[in-house]
């Protein structure tokens, strides 16, 4: 996988523009003058995360005995299915919180940003080449960037763009992450029927 396309994937995982109607309600009873800080507190958090996760995933898996294939197929699976979500959500998915005060952590840094699938990305990159970690954590670094300027400006892209241009956005999103799903599912069938 090259740098690019680690990237637009990490990218497309983590799904800013489908979580800024998320961030908008979560913050919602943050003072105004406030939010920024928390924002930014939030998108740190989340890149510490992602970046212990991204050395620690991978002996954790050794550990556990999981090998390469099982998880790119295991990747392919939970992609798929957060794909199928992004284009066809479920209905009535609540926005609010049952959170007080001023949101620490949960949700928005996880698992709003480091979410699982995010993780689980990391976790698949590191285990078919960890000698290539520089090269994904500047992927993760720019995927998070990317991310932190979508959130940052969230409440100007969700009136810029407005409800129906959020859900086209997340719809093609979506698409594009099925196909790549698919993509590392036969993957992982090839490395193991080319192991056995």
């Amino acid at each position: 996988m090259t740098i690019a396309s680690a990237i637009v994937l990490l990218f497309l995982v983590i799904d800013p523009f489908g979580n800024v109607p998320f961030f908008v309600s979560a913050l919602k009873d943050v003072d105004p003058e406030r939010r920024r800080t928390v924002i930014v507190r939030e998108l740190l958090i989340a890149y510490f995360v992602m970046v212990v996760f991204l050395f620690a995933g991978e002996p954790f898996l050794r550990i556990l005995g999981i090998s390469g294939p099982a998880l790119t197929i295991a990747g392919g699976v939970i992609l798929f299915l957060i794909a199928l979500k992004m284009v066809f959500p479920v209905r009535g998915r609540s926005l609010q919180e049952d959170l007080q005060g001023e949101p620490f952590i949960v949700p928005l840094a996880i698992p709003y940003i480091a979410g699982p699938s995010v993780l689980a990305v990391e976790m698949l990159l590191m285990s078919d080449e960890p000698s290539r970690w520089p090269v994904w954590l500047i992927a993760i670094t720019v995927a998070w960037a990317g991310t932190a300027l979508v959130v940052l400006f969230g409440s100007q892209v969700a009136e810029r763009l407005g409800p129906r241009g959020l859900v086209a956005i997340e719809r093609l999103m979506g698409m594009i992450l099925v196909a790549i799903a698919i993509q590392m599912f036969l993957t992982g069938a090839d490395l193991y029927s080319g192991n056995r």
